[in-house]
């Protein structure tokens, strides 16, 4: 009997060390999880969840390695955002950029690098082979210019510039290169209706920080992709 006592008395030594053990690290697990969800959220623009510039900038350049000549760059610039903001009010004009978040995400597909740059102003790195481009391009402008709901039930009409620039016919990876290349491009199609492609004098544009030079905001964007 008392061999049977003691045994069971190792027993629960055993169990009460591997207990004591392991809570430790499951406090870490959970402080690595939070510590995890926390990097995460500084990735993130909170307002419309897409990736920051920092991220977005590391996750397009490995697309760009990846996909080589079958891969795009789009910028996209909200059309009229400011009056929005002073006929609609500022949780519009919110409104406004999630949606177009939204959109460009369905857009771009699970493979792609969507970010906000800052203000109305959006990039997406995707592969896209030069077969689709045009009419790609083009249904990115139709989902960009459907109407807004807000949840008030008011409407608003929406639309916004894009502007493309692809490794094949710039003939570079960089993504400094390509941004001011379809930036430039953006520029020059702005209000059109229709998404504007760049062309290697494209990448002659002067630019600041990575950006078309002129454009608001360049001298202190910060730096370049």
């Amino acid at each position: 009997m008392d061999s049977v006592l003691r045994v069971q008395a190792r027993i629960g030594q055993r169990a009460l060390l591997l207990t004591t053990a392991a809570l430790p690290l499951t406090g870490w697990a959970v402080h690595a999880v939070a510590l995890h969800k926390q990097l995460a959220a500084t990735r993130k623009d909170p307002l419309t969840g897409l990736l920051r510039r920092d991220a977005y900038t590391a996750r397009a350049r490995r697309v760009l390695a990846r996909h080589g000549d079958d891969t795009a760059v789009v910028i996209v610039d909200q059309d009229h955002f400011k009056a929005v903001n002073d006929t609609m009010g500022h949780q519009a004009g919110d409104a406004v950029l999630a949606e177009t978040a939204a959109r460009l995400t369905a857009w771009a597909g699970p493979r792609a690098s969507v970010g906000r740059l800052g203000g109305d102003e959006f990039a997406v790195v995707l592969p896209l082979p030069a077969a689709c481009l045009e009419q790609r391009l083009a249904q990115l402008v139709r989902m960009l210019r459907t109407p807004v709901v807000l949840e008030d039930g008011r409407t608003v009409d929406v639309a916004a510039s894009v502007g493309a620039a692809t490794t094949d016919v710039l003939g570079s990876r960089d993504l400094s290169v390509l941004q001011r290349a379809a930036d430039a491009a953006l520029y020059d199609g702005k209000h059109s209706g229709r998404a504007a492609v760049a062309s290697p004098a494209h990448t002659m544009v002067p630019s600041i920080n990575g950006r078309r030079a002129g454009r608001p905001g360049t001298a202190v964007w910060g730096r370049a992709a």
